[in-house]
Order: C-alpha cells, then structure tokens, then sequence
C-alpha cells in the first residue's frame, strides 16, 4: 500500500528574519559578527524591532530540507512546533505553499512565541544570527501523531532537537512508529558541539538509524576518532553513512559498499543551507532507489545550487539540474 508521505522530517521551526546592517550597527547592537548566537525572550524581541526592511522565510534544518525535497516533487509532511501568531501563522502557509504538509496546527495560549532567528548580513556577506528557540525547541513526543509517524516511508530527525529531553523522546516515539510500520529512519548529526554533548547517547541512537548523514567533524567528535577510524566504526554500527567534507569529496559507506563522490568546487554567495540542501539531495536519490553514488552526487548538486544565491532554500529547478547530469 502506498504511504501518505515518502518523507517526514521532525525538526526546529525557525522563522528566518532578515535584513541588511553595517559593521556599526552591530557594535551599537552587541552583535558578535559572523556567529549564531542563541538569545532570550527579551532580546529577540528587542533585536527584531531594531530591524528595518526586514525579510521574512521560513527556516531550521530539516524543513529546509524539506522544501527542497518536496520541490523535487516529493511527498512531505513536518513535524515542528510553532505559536498561533502572526510569525506562525506566517510558518504554517509558507511550508504548505512550498509543497510540504505542516501536519500540526499552530499552538494557542499563554505558549513562547514562535522561534525566530534575526540575521543581520553586513555588506561583505557575512551574516550574523541571533536566534530564539522559543516554542519550537519545546517538541515532544505529544507532536508525533502515529498516523502520520506510520504513514512515511522515511523519518528523517534533526540533531539540534536531542539538546532537550523531550526532543529525545519524540525522536524515540517517531522512530518505533516509523520502524514499526516497515519505513526507514535517520538522522542529521547538526553540529560537533551537540554531538559532544550527548556522545553516549547518540552512540547508541546511530546503531538503530537507517543512514546517518554528518560533515567530518561531526563523525570525529562522534567516536573520539580520526576520520578513517569514525568512518570504519559508523560503518559497523550502523545502516549506511554518509560523510560529507566542506568541498572535499564525499563519502557513502554502507556495509561493504563504498562510493567516494568528488566535489566541484565553487565560490560561495552564501553557504547557508549547504548541508540542508545536501541532504535534500541525497534523500531524494535515497526515497527512489538511487545507486549510493548518485545518491551522493545529487547532494552535492543541490548543495551548489544553493551556495550559488543568498538564502537556505534552492532557487532553479533540481530536477532539471539532476537531468542535465544524465542522474534522472
């Protein structure tokens, strides 16, 4: 029987708010250049009325991702939290009009207000972001529907989300029912520091992922190891592991099979979303049966796609950019 979706991704609802500052402005702000810096309640909001012409997109890892999946033409669902407000409200129709289900409804009351991160992008690209989790960071296994968590052929978890408790427990819940229902799991590493954070349990979660998708630090940090001993290690501990090396070749090792995908490197506008888009790519040609080192390659082109512009979502058509390399 055919499932409702092909991919769901659980993830933090971000909405990206944008706008131009100059290097003065962000020392009369305090803003550190070029970093993300988590902020409270209080100075979010004072930092997002210091901003004029703002733009506004809806962001976070995994539903970037999505997006990009669900404009291959891929059917997609999200499972994030956001407030009913306007930014919300705001998050909600925007992923729907970017092809992908938002299958939980904004949340009303007395809750945080839906997670924002200000980036202020200086005349020579740089951006610095400031975000708040606000409501998203507060998931938990009561967003995992099991009609929706059953119903996908793959699960696919952001990192970032295991820094909370309920966040882990949401993982687990959405996994048992994905696993439970014969559909594939996995999971993006996020970020080194996170991964240091919860080594042990993360050893332990990689084992029952179906893929894991990390970037060479996040693999090291994982098993304490050099890159060579991490990958051998991940190899032998989990379902198939793809490893990707800021403009270094690529690499997908699942049991016994290796593919090493070269990458074609180019200058960055903006790299923000590189690694979302990678993932995209690679689940798109994953979902579809691809061959581990197309798989690969069209990460790598959804990659330079959005590397090539300002903003984490992909502006030209992947699939044609998949066609032209003779993958599709």
């Amino acid at each position: 029987m055919t499932k409702t979706y092909q991919v769901v991704g659980i993830g933090n609802a971000i909405v990206d708010v944008i706008t131009q500052a100059d290097d003065s402005f962000l020392d009369l702000m305090g803003i550190e250049k070029g970093i993300m810096q988590l902020v409270e309640r209080n100075r979010g909001e004072m930092l997002y009325g210091a901003m004029t012409n703002r733009v506004q997109a809806p962001g976070g890892s995994v539903a970037n991702t999505l997006a990009g999946l669900g404009g291959l033409g891929l059917r997609t669902g999200f499972i994030g939290r956001v407030h009913d407000d306007a930014l919300g409200r705001f998050y909600a129709a925007e992923m729907e009009a970017d092809g992908t289900a938002f299958v939980n409804a904004p949340v009303p009351g007395g809750e945080l207000p839906t997670s924002r991160s200000m980036i202020f992008v200086s005349p020579d690209g740089e951006r610095s972001m400031n975000t708040y989790l606000g409501i998203s960071s507060e998931i938990s296994s009561l967003d995992v529907a099991p009609d929706v968590a059953a119903d996908t052929e793959i699960m696919f978890l952001e990192g970032y989300l295991y820094d909370k408790p309920k966040g882990k427990e949401a993982f687990d819940r959405a996994a048992q029912l994905t696993h439970g229902a014969g559909g594939k799991v996995g999971i993006s590493l996020s970020d080194p520091f996170c991964v240091d954070r919860h080594r042990a349990d993360f050893r332990k979660f990689v084992r029952e992922m179906d893929f894991v998708i990390g970037n060479e630090h996040e693999w090291e940090s994982l098993y304490e190891a050099d890159l060579s001993v991490a990958l051998e290690t991940a190899a032998a501990e989990c379902g198939l592991v793809v490893c990707t090396r800021s403009g270094a070749d690529v690499v997908l090792v699942r049991g016994a099979e290796e593919a090493v995908v070269p990458v074609h490197r180019v200058t960055p506008v903006d790299s923000t979303g590189a690694g979302d888009q990678f993932a995209a790519g690679f689940l798109y040609g994953y979902a579809t049966g691809q061959p581990l080192a197309v798989c690969g390659r069209m990460g790598c082109i959804a990659a330079a796609e959005v590397i090539s512009h300002i903003g984490p979502r992909p502006e030209s058509d992947l699939r044609h950019l998949f066609r032209k390399e003779g993958l599709i």
